[in-house]
């Protein structure tokens, strides 16, 4: 689907964005509106999680912001009437759902639960599209991960990932509720959060060349991939707009892997600057990591047409770039 046809299949549409003032979120409000949809972004504004009302400073077209804790809050206003509704609410941080579980299971668990019995009793046509982590895996048995590896989540936050997704799965099958579930690797680009390393490590990396100070790699020899927020944006549409997504469960990559020291080398080159030390993996880090990660996403390729667009140079110079205008409001 072009980005033409995106635009003719959003124009005018009601769309919720759950966690819309987070950073693929907020990145997904701006596109919509501006295709011209009618966005509402609700968000809590955790303090320690990715919500930033500065991520819609300036937002073009018909976007609207509700600061709401769906934990607790009345869900009907929110999709009552709404033809689309993207969750990219909940918790992020692995190491964050170790030491708080229950507040993982509230964010991850109950929100989506909540959004989707909501939807069932006031919005059955709604389209539903859950944005869920590559971290439902847990540790590879091969590489590339594709949609029929074994699940065996390593951390808490993957499982209730994990339950999160077969909440979407069992309202499709009883009650018709529209939905598709992305697997999204690691994310980075304009508007992620960092400040520190609660939702990504990149981010902690970013902070730490803009400042002119040196960052820590983990032993450094780990493969992951990484997929530029305009590339997650694109398949969030896309597994909204195309018919033959519904029902699915995607894994969405980022192209080539890319060993985590040579990530670092690519920050300070696009940065122009830096330095990093290579560290053993805390403790309390190593109990929960997967290794090596790469996705394996021609599913999802082959069924909506979608490809990474934006190279890792390009994506981290264009990050970057962002951060040099508009630092403060993210510290």
């Amino acid at each position: 689907m072009t980005e033409e046809a995106l635009r003719a299949a959003f124009a005018g549409a009601r769309v919720t964005i759950a966690g819309g003032l987070g950073f693929i979120g907020s990145n997904l409000a701006r596109r919509l509106g501006e295709f011209g949809a009618e966005v509402l972004a609700v968000d809590a504004l955790l303090p320690d999680l990715g919500g930033n009302r500065y991520n819609l400073d300036g937002a073009r077209g018909r976007v609207a912001i509700e600061i709401a804790d769906l934990r607790e809050t009345d869900a009907i206003p929110f999709v009552e009437g709404r033809e689309y509704l993207f969750n990219l609410a909940g918790q992020t941080s692995h190491q964050g759902s170790m030491d708080a579980p229950f507040d993982d299971l509230d964010l991850n668990c109950r929100v989506a639960l909540r959004l989707l019995d909501t939807c069932r009793k006031v919005a059955p046509d709604i389209a539903v599209v859950f944005a869920s982590t590559r971290q439902v895996y847990g540790k590879p048995h091969y590489l590339p991960v594709d949609e029929r590896h074994p699940l065996a989540p390593v951390d808490v936050n993957g499982i209730h990932k994990l339950a999160a997704e077969a909440y979407h799965t069992l309202y499709r099958e009883v009650y018709g509720i529209k939905s598709s579930v992305l697997r999204l690797t690691n994310t980075y680009g304009p508007r992620m959060r960092i400040k520190d390393g609660h939702q990504s490590f990149l981010g902690a990396w970013l902070r730490a060349v803009l400042e002119g100070a040196p960052f820590e790699v983990w032993e450094g020899e780990q493969l992951r991939d990484l997929t530029y927020v305009d590339d997650a944006v694109d398949a969030l549409l896309l597994a909204a707009a195309v018919s033959e997504a519904e029902g699915g469960v995607f894994n969405i990559g980022g192209g080539r892997r890319v060993t985590l020291k040579r990530l670092a080398d690519a920050v300070i080159i696009a940065n122009g600057a830096g330095d990093y030390t290579i560290e053993p993996f805390p403790a309390a880090r190593k109990r929960i990591d997967i290794g090596d990660y790469h996705a394996d996403d021609r599913l999802f390729r082959r069924v909506t047409g979608w490809k990474p667009r934006v190279a890792l140079k390009d994506g981290l110079a264009r990050t970057l770039d962002y951060y040099r205008g508009n630092l403060e409001p993210y510290l």
